[in-house]
């Protein structure tokens, strides 16, 4: 939503990520007949060290992963309980611990299952009320494009006349670097992504090649359906934040008039509350009793800032963390409180399914791949599932210390692990 077009390199780079290892990967280790990476690693190259590598490399990777997770986690907890964004995080952590150091790759694999059907209807459903209210359409794929209704101007030609206006970059153009890091960057998610080590352990759990095969496709499918509505729900929630904040974005009148910022008592109730997360502030700058939302920062464009200086505007009042945007979507639209709840619970499913996913490829790594193929191999089973259970509560607790002070916003860490691994 922050990104625009630019974002657009994360959904190719993970979406081309499943098309690898559909094709290229996961039929392949299926037949080698391992179960974890480090283990076909070590094979393939008669190496333990090579094999000790390899855990190095999914431990980096895997707990990096996880920090995206807990702070997605703290974010949809501190808006829905009412407490802080750090108390969030430590409710996450106790209830992944719970279900993923007691329920195993069986469990795991049926939860997994149950969260992306409670994922996908939670940021589908939404979405559809959304598009139909802004454009007319039903779909947000086809509502992206469309035009805004009772008006003969497209969403995104709108949203990207409000976005320079004020400042920002042009939401269909902004892209992070030249046209070779777009290219390098979408390569690297890519690569990373058919690498991640939770997602290619599941294709060791399945009985036949050919399944590995059939059940990547099958994922292609439903990520495609996930990732084709986000860009319009990314749009929409950005255009509807700034018609929140500035009456003129609807109704096309001037930005920076006195009466078109919105009134600091009159902010509607989801900017209360997640204020009270602190993942939201608003601070009267120019002590006017509104809302000034724009971009105050030495980038903004030169005429932005003459609009802004001859308002009387001194300097941005509204700070809004990125990982909130689509979780406070459904709440900005003013949609059903069934809707919004729905989409919370979508945005927990997410987050705690590739956290127990991932925290099982950590245990895997450290008890089997480490600690018996290298350090004991005489260690029993007993030994082996106590040491795996070990390291897969210590790495909630890294994840979840490290994710109250994470290096970026959400996406932005995951894909960070995406790099990595």
């Amino acid at each position: 939503s922050n990104m625009g077009y630019g974002g657009g390199l994360f959904l190719m780079g993970w979406t081309g990520g499943y098309v690898l290892l559909a094709m290229l990967l996961a039929p392949y280790l299926r037949k080698f007949g391992k179960f974890t990476v480090p283990q076909f690693i070590g094979d393939r190259f008669y190496s333990k060290s090579a094999s000790t590598v390899a855990v190095v490399c999914l431990l980096t990777a895997s707990i990096t992963y996880v920090i995206g997770q807990m702070t997605g986690v703290g974010v949809a907890f501190s808006r829905f309980l009412g407490v802080t964004n750090d108390t969030g995080i430590y409710i996450g952590m106790g209830i992944v611990f719970m279900y993923a150091v007691f329920g195993g790759m069986k469990g795991i694999t049926y939860t997994q299952v149950a969260q992306y059907v409670v994922l996908i209807l939670a940021y589908t459903v939404p979405a559809l009320f959304i598009s139909l209210q802004l454009t007319g359409s039903v779909l947000p794929q086809i509502g992206l494009g469309g035009t805004l209704v009772g008006t003969d101007t497209t969403l995104l030609m709108r949203l990207d006349q409000v976005v320079t206006d004020l400042g920002f970059g042009e939401y269909t153009t902004s892209v992070p670097g030249s046209t070779l890091n777009m290219f390098v960057y979408t390569v690297s998610l890519m690569i990373g992504t058919a690498g991640l080590p939770h997602v290619i352990v599941r294709f060791f759990t399945v009985p036949k090649v050919k399944d590995a095969r059939s059940s990547a496709g099958w994922a292609l499918v439903f990520i495609a359906l996930l990732y084709t509505t986000a860009p319009g729900v990314a749009a929409m929630a950005k255009y509807n934040l700034h018609a929140t904040v500035n009456s003129a974005v609807a109704t096309g009148g001037d930005l920076y008039a006195a009466e078109a910022s919105l009134e600091a008592e009159k902010r509607p109730a989801w900017m209360k509350r997640w204020e009270q997360t602190g993942l939201l502030a608003f601070e009267d700058k120019n002590g006017d009793g509104r809302i000034q939302y724009y971009n105050d920062k030495p980038t903004a464009n030169a005429e932005s800032k003459a609009k802004a200086e001859a308002a009387g505007w001194k300097g941005n009042e509204l700070t809004v963390n990125p990982d909130i945007i689509v979780l406070a979507n459904p709440e900005i639209a003013l949609l059903p409180n069934w809707v919004i709840a729905l989409i919370a619970a979508g945005g927990l499913a997410a987050a705690l399914s590739t956290a127990a996913g991932l925290l099982m490829a950590i245990s895997s790594a450290v008890s089997h791949d480490l600690v018996k193929n290298v350090i004991n191999p005489e260690i029993s089973d007993k030994n082996e599932l106590l040491v795996g259970k070990i390291s897969m509560a210590f790495a909630i607790v890294l994840a979840g210390y490290l994710g109250l002070n994470p290096p970026g916003f959400a996406a932005g860490t995951v894909a960070l692990a995406f790099g990595i691994a």
